[in-house]
């Protein structure tokens, strides 16, 4: 029994381990972004510029630990590691839920997204498994009893584990699990379907007796049962307090507005042209890549005279900011501010580049990889 709850739990918290670590360094921007809401909470925003290498570092971790543990490698120290890892990772979802500090803890990215208990009912179960091959880590016995061979594949796992992260920082994630993604129509994501349910909420109320004094509190049903609403003894006073009794249908887009600087919706003006058009994402303007916008100016400028291509900039940038940087920068694309959050989800760079046709996402680049006017002009204006 003690042989197969050990083998168990090394298989189970090996793959789980690998997993989750390759699910966040798919998209080790992404999980930044979510670090950097754990800081806020507990107040060390100083940590803010250093997210994503600290996201980076996590993942890496993660799929090491789990390989070396299903290798059995250096069983007593990778024992310690997990063991640390899920006592930290633990407090953390804890924390997240009982305050209902952060929605989301990002265990598995935006992959499979897992509210704050049930993140903090899998890293419970992890702690039992873990605790179980910490107990017994003098029983694990290497596959591969070279020393030599051993720090190879080490350095093996370093490199291709700490590469892919690297990989997908540097361009863009290899599974878009975002609604922004290639193939996706945003108009489409923005609304309910028909047929489909909304959320259903109960409403509490405080009622107060003008005459007796008497309190009491009734949810909106009984308001509307009872009909005490003809008493007009009563009457209701203090907040009302709502609350979430069922699930319904979740649009996949709730928060994108986009606006011009006086506050003009132009929403569905741009993400439902019906031709090619290009859009520029970049949420923070003092943090650009100057020369990759520069390079996507030169491009709209080119499919504007030849194809007619509208080209817009997206940004959380101040209007007063932006023109200042467009100015700096002679940029002839028109500009439009929307929250950062819905920017970031659209490309994962800074700048990022989508190409859209009536609302549907065509592709997207990183600004490490913009296709330059010809390819643009060939692979997709000229077919149009």
């Amino acid at each position: 029994m003690k042989k197969f709850l050990l083998t168990f739990s090394r298989l189970f918290t090996g793959i789980l381990f690998i997993f989750s670590g390759l699910i966040k360094a798919n998209d080790p921007l992404g999980f930044g972004y979510k670090l950097q809401e754990y800081f806020e909470v507990f107040h060390i925003s100083f940590l803010h510029d250093y997210a994503t290498a600290i996201a980076i570092l996590i993942c890496t971790l993660e799929i090491i630990l789990g390989a070396l543990l299903l290798l059995g490698f250096y069983a007593r120290k990778v024992a310690l590691g997990l063991l640390l890892l899920i006592v930290f990772f633990t407090f953390l979802t804890f924390y997240s839920a009982f305050f209902e500090v952060v929605t989301s803890c990002g265990c598995f990215g935006d992959a499979i997204p897992l509210t704050p208990w049930q993140s903090f009912s899998k890293d419970l179960i992890l702690l039992v498994l873990i605790l179980i091959i910490y107990f017994n880590r003098d029983r694990i016995l290497p596959l591969i009893h070279s020393a030599k061979i051993q720090k190879v594949l080490v350095i093996i796992i370093l490199i291709l584990s700490l590469g892919f992260s690297l990989f997908t920082y540097n361009f863009l994630p290899i599974l878009d699990f975002l609604p922004y993604k290639v193939g996706n129509n945003l108009p489409s994501l923005m609304r309910m379907p028909p047929g489909a349910e909304p959320d259903v909420y109960e409403i509490t109320y405080q009622l107060k007796n003008k005459a007796t004094g008497e309190t009491k509190t009734m949810t909106d049903k009984e308001y509307l049962k009872t009909q005490i609403w003809k008493d007009k003894n009563w009457e209701i006073f203090g907040d009302q307090e709502s609350k979430l009794i069922k699930k319904g249908y979740d649009v996949k887009i709730k928060d994108l507005k986009i606006t011009d600087s006086q506050g003009t919706d132009y929403t569905a003006e741009i993400i439902e042209n019906p031709y090619y058009n290009l859009v520029i994402v970049a949420y923070d303007l003092d943090k650009t890549n100057v020369e990759a916008v520069r390079e996507l100016n030169a491009v709209a400028i080119n499919a504007a005279e030849e194809f007619n291509i509208r080209t817009v900039l997206l940004t959380s940038a101040s209007a007063e900011g932006a023109e200042q940087f467009a100015k700096e920068n002679k940029l002839v694309m028109e500009i439009f501010y929307a929250d950062n959050i819905p920017l970031k989800s659209m490309v994962r760079a800074n700048p990022g580049l989508m190409l859209l046709k009536n609302g549907t996402v065509i592709d997207k680049w990183h600004y490490h990889s913009i296709p330059d006017y010809k390819e643009l002009a060939d692979g997709y204006f000229a077919k149009n």
